[in-house]
């Protein structure tokens, strides 16, 4: 498994690792790759990134965890959705796959997205054909989900269990492409946890209790309930734990140019701080076992 995939992704911490924490950014990549061809304003396209995440959470490494991120940007292919979760109606010619598209994928941001954002309209003035969709899931999405279930299994033979926060960053506001109303406003951070299957819920309870303890609004499974990266890798039963972490983008960064705000210091440290309780977290209860 390679530390780096020029333009597919990067992972650091790992030989530095010291604790069953795995971190993972899928969304924050903005290399645009030559051949995505889309029909939009490059500008619009970038709402569609969780940018700086990756950044906003690099202060868990000093606490001894690893961090996976992608390059690539998610509305060219997106690594937090199956690879059989698109419209074949968007898709020119026959894919060696069989695909069953969900929700997401209604909403035009299945495995390759169809509709800009934030206003919903048609990414593409054409289809995609399926040599190129093919080629999209092999050189980029299909790396980086195996390369983070690799990071997992490497950390859970090592440490007995593996501790997986999937870490995302979300509009102020319900876009036309959200299942919400249009404008419906966020807190400042959602969990999820798909309904408490993911990961043992005295974890998400712990999370919730440090970011509301901080003056934080926080929910629960709504908007969000995570996606295949948790729903395909949480499995409390067998010592596999994983949680989605959405923060507010106003928190810290303006929407329209991307760049950090005066709270983007505080986000940053506040994950630190949050990577350093869940340190705390994991060796209470490996004190309570002994």
């Amino acid at each position: 498994m390679k530390d780096h995939i020029p333009d597919v992704l990067t992972i650091e911490g790992r030989d530095e690792q010291t604790i069953p924490l795995v971190l993972d950014s899928p969304h924050s990549g903005t290399t645009y790759p030559d051949d995505f061809r889309h029909a939009v304003d490059p500008v619009k396209l970038r709402h569609a990134e969780d940018t700086h995440v990756h950044d906003l959470w690099r202060g868990g490494l000093d606490h001894g965890a690893v961090l996976l991120h992608a390059h690539f940007p998610r509305s060219y292919i997106d690594p937090n959705r199956r690879e059989t979760d698109m419209d074949p109606g968007a898709i020119e010619g026959a894919m060696p796959i069989t695909l069953e598209p969900g929700e997401k994928s209604r909403l035009g941001i299945g495995l390759c997205w169809t509709r800009e954002p934030p206003g919903g309209g048609p990414l593409y003035d054409r289809k995609l054909g399926a040599d190129e969709v093919m080629a999209r899931i092999e050189t980029y999405h299909r790396p980086y989900q195996q390369t983070l279930r690799a990071l997992l299994d490497e950390t859970h033979a090592r440490f007995g269990e593996v501790w997986h926060v999937n870490c995302h960053s979300m509009q102020e506001v319900a876009s036309a492409m959200s299942d919400q109303a249009r404008g419906t406003p966020r807190p400042d951070f959602v969990l999820g946890d798909r309904d408490g299957t993911t990961c043992a819920p005295e974890f998400t309870a712990m999370i919730h209790e440090f970011l509301t303890g901080r003056g934080y609004s926080v929910a629960i499974n709504d908007p969000y309930k995570g996606q295949a990266l948790i729903a395909d890798n949480g499995a409390p039963d067998q010592g596999r734990h994983s949680i989605q972490i959405e923060v507010n983008r106003k928190t810290h960064m303006d929407e329209a140019t991307r760049e950090p705000n005066e709270g983007y210091g505080e986000i940053k440290g506040l994950f630190s701080d949050l990577s350093g309780r869940i340190a705390d977290f994991l060796a209470e209860r490996t004190e309570a076992r002994s």
